[in-house]
Parts: C-alpha cells; sequence; structure tokens
C-alpha cells in the first residue's frame, strides 16, 4: 500500500512539470480543495436556491439606486483603508 502510494507520488510530480503556466494554477487550486476539507466542503455545497424575499428585492433596488448616485468604493480602495496588500491575501490563501 505504502509503495503504491510512492509510485502515484513518484508518477504525478513529472505531470505537474509538464504542465504549462496557465493550467498550474488551476491544478495548484484544485489540489488544494482536495487537500483542504473545508474548502472541498464550500466548494460542493449546494447552490442557494431560495426565493428572493421582498426584503431581499428591496435592498436589491436600494443598492442599484445607490450606485446610480455615488461611485462605488474599488476593491483596491477598500483594501488600502484596511491597510492589506494584495500580496498578503495570496499568501494568506496559499497557507490556508
Amino acid at each position: 500500500m505504502v509503495t503504491e502510494l510512492i509510485t502515484e507520488r513518484q508518477q504525478a510530480h513529472p505531470l505537474i512539470d509538464l504542465l504549462p503556466t496557465e493550467k498550474l494554477a488551476a491544478v495548484r487550486g484544485l489540489l488544494a480543495v482536495m487537500v483542504d476539507p473545508v474548502a472541498y466542503a464550500i466548494a460542493n455545497a449546494p447552490l442557494d436556491d431560495e426565493e428572493l424575499t421582498e426584503e431581499d428585492l428591496a435592498d436589491l433596488v436600494e443598492g442599484e439606486e445607490w450606485s446610480k448616485h455615488n461611485v462605488p468604493i474599488s476593491h483596491a480602495q477598500v483594501l488600502a483603508e484596511l491597510g492589506i496588500t494584495e500580496e498578503e491575501i495570496r499568501n494568506y490563501r496559499e497557507t490556508a
């Protein structure tokens, strides 16, 4: 059993090394989900298919109306206000 596992790992590594750069991130993400049970559960959670309530619809209309009269806050601006960088987010995701 242990020998088979080692052989599987040895066969997987060269395949990963052959991947083009643009596919490597997708495979890394897939492996991360496979290794992390919480991420796996989130990725496989059923879609929220509940009907929108009147309150939900009113909130959506309010948000759309707000957008017509205000400048949206960019993701970069929110991060700057919180003192967080994109790199810190990437590093957090990679270590999680």
